[in-house]
């Protein structure tokens, strides 16, 4: 007997002949499982990051169609993973699979700050004291022989700040960008000036690559970014440091991922958040391994009183140290020599990637451990104006002669 379809049969007669039909109680449900969703995020729908146990190895393609999804990127470094596009019913399905072991909902990540503001310039990280010298000095080598990684919206690799030293490595979107930089306030090309420009520069030397994780509308799915993270971390030119100038609320995913990057060898330098409220509710801020920095002003302050969306730096424990955020000149991506000024952690986070690629330099065999002690360990202590209630590091970025190995490396100005 056909119940469904074109064929309509009495609600009494059904009642009677389906336990002969059908030889029993109605097949049990498919399990389900949880589905994780960041607290306070913007969920992407019909995506989902999907992260295997350890001991898993098998298609990722195979599973997902299994319960109905498509993968769209596999994680084979910084994770063991895929994400999927699926509906929320094969999400649930997917996770109760005892292969799996999280199933997060993929979410948007932002640029962190991207507001026009006056100027101001780089003297302040190679002095100790607040009086400055209108000179930047930094080792010879400048970050020769090191790359840099800028996980972004993309790089005008043509932009003469970079004399052919920036490359495309990574484009998350089909969308004919190539690793350019299409966002509207140039982000990634000005986070990439900061790391390594001939002007704007803390490294003038470094090789800058494109990682291109974020639109050309300013976010990005979580799922792309971790795809970028991976790509890295199969394929970085060591020694390496990466820039993260972005950020999302806390996602466990995206922390472990760059946690197992670190442990690759490459050193992550992330931007602690424009919130004004405590690093350690962000991501990738909160990752433990990582350099989470922090916003300064002109006057030693930690970056404040913004107003908007963006109302200024966050601070606290998951800080590490805290560097120029607020006036900041770089490269813009609106033509080869233009620039513009921006403020946010996303322009204080590459002055220290600026500074682990001339540590780096200087001592190639370092590791991101050693990498990090030496960056805050050498920042400048009790600089900052911070109020008595914060518990952030009193710490600012210092990149002084006295910051490299002896005997130095003879240093140049500019």
């Amino acid at each position: 007997m056909k119940v469904f379809g074109r064929w309509v049969v009495p609600l009494a007669a059904v009642a009677v002949a389906a336990p002969m039909a059908f030889g029993g109680p109605a097949a049990a449900a498919p399990p389900q499982g949880p589905v994780a969703v960041p607290p306070g995020a913007e969920v992407v729908q019909g995506s989902y990051i999907v992260s295997l146990k350890t001991t898993t190895s098998l298609s990722s393609s195979g599973l997902a169609a299994q319960y109905g999804g498509t993968v769209r990127h596999t994680y084979r470094k910084a994770l063991n993973g895929f994400s999927v596009t699926a509906t929320a019913a094969e999400a649930r399905r997917l996770a109760a699979d005892p292969r799996v072991a999280r199933v997060e909902a993929d979410t948007l990540v932002w640029p962190v700050g991207t507001r026009p503001y006056p100027l101001w310039n780089l003297d302040r990280v190679d002095q100790r004291t607040a009086v400055l010298d209108d000179e930047y000095t930094y080792p010879t080598t400048a970050g020769a022989g090191v790359t840099a990684y800028i996980l972004d919206s993309g790089i005008r690799t043509t932009h003469r700040e970079f004399g052919g030293r920036a490359t495309v490595g990574f484009d998350a979107y089909n969308d004919g960008w190539n690793g350019q930089d299409c966002n509207t306030d140039g982000h990634g090309t000005h986070v990439a000036g900061t790391v390594g420009g001939a002007t704007y520069g803390i490294a003038p030397a470094v090789s800058l690559v494109s990682v291109r994780v974020l639109s050309c509308e300013g976010p990005g799915p979580m799922s792309n970014i971790l795809a970028g993270i991976d790509w890295v971390t199969q394929n970085a030119r060591k020694p390496a440091v990466a820039n993260m100038s972005l950020g999302s609320t806390i996602s466990p995913v995206l922390n472990d991922a760059v946690t197992a990057s670190i442990a690759s060898g490459i050193t992550y330098v992330v931007a602690g958040g424009n919130n004004d409220r405590d690093a350690c509710n962000y991501s990738p801020a909160s990752a433990p391994a990582a350099i989470t920095v922090g916003a300064s002003n002109g006057l030693d302050e930690r970056a404040r009183n913004w107003g908007g969306t963006d109302p200024g730096s966050n601070y606290g424990t998951c800080v590490d140290v805290f560097a120029p955020g607020e006036n900041i000149r770089s490269a813009s991506n609106v033509t080869d020599s233009a620039s513009r000024v921006l403020r946010g952690t996303s322009m204080a986070s590459p002055h220290v990637a600026g500074v682990a690629a001339l540590v780096l330099g200087e001592n190639p065999a370092a590791t991101p451990a050693q990498v990090t002690q030496t960056v805050v360990g050498s920042a400048t202590v009790g600089a900052l104006k911070l109020a008595s209630t914060d518990t952030s590091p009193n710490r600012l970025l210092y990149t002084g002669p006295d910051l490299y190995p002896a005997p130095a490396e003879p240093f140049a100005s500019h």
